[in-house]
């Protein structure tokens, strides 16, 4: 709002001035004018307040299943890192995950949720090697999380490797967020989360 437009004004365009009665019922009507505005201002604050406690009640519940999956699961692994993509995809609103596993040579598939299915043959197949602007390779040098709103825009989608722009051809991806998993300083993985249309990720997301 202006400060031009905090102020209520009447106008005639004749000289006639105004009665006290009317005077009176022009500033009832700016009194309740401010009424209106506060009221807005509570709904949207207990709205926003509302949204903030469900998506913090989702994100609990996801750790809770992830949780429970890790106590139940007896060393097996993969319906583990199964459910963390899972619940990631979903969190972040996107299309697929991926988790890879770094050997420190190569790095390799240990779980896929809903990729498509070339594009999860593809990364199953061989051990991967990216080249150095690959997305996961930046993640490896800096151990930070990578954001590429646009993969066709990223330098890694002309990478020589190829790995990028052959994601991109068979996963339909177009914006991906890259997560390191660390141990102390050490990365032994990376998640990815993709979405197939171009929609960059939110902080909280990330």
């Amino acid at each position: 709002m202006t400060a031009c437009s905090e102020v209520t004004r009447a106008f005639r365009q004749e000289v006639r001035p105004f009665t006290s009665k009317q005077i009176e019922l022009v500033s009832n009507f700016a009194k309740q004018a401010v009424i209106a505005l506060e009221n807005t201002r509570l709904l949207n604050e207990l709205r926003q307040r509302t949204d903030d406690l469900s998506e913090a009640l989702e994100q609990q519940t996801a750790t809770s299943e992830v949780l429970r999956v890790i106590s139940s699961s007896s060393g097996d692994l993969e319906p583990v890192f199964e459910t963390m993509l899972a619940n990631a995809t979903r969190l972040c609103q996107a299309k697929f995950g991926t988790l890879y596993l770094w050997d420190g040579a190569a790095f390799r598939v240990g779980a896929l949720h809903n990729a498509p299915p070339a594009f999860a043959e593809a990364r199953r197949c061989e051990p991967i090697r990216p080249g150095p602007n690959a997305v996961i390779s930046r993640v490896l040098r800096t151990k930070s999380a990578v954001h590429v709103p646009d993969m066709t825009q990223d330098p890694s989608y002309l990478d020589p490797g190829r790995l990028s722009a052959t994601g991109v051809e068979l996963g339909g991806f177009r914006s991906l967020i890259a997560v390191p998993m660390l141990k102390e300083v050490a990365l032994i993985g990376v998640i990815n989360i993709y979405r197939q249309e171009m929609r960059p990720f939110m902080f909280n997301q990330i």
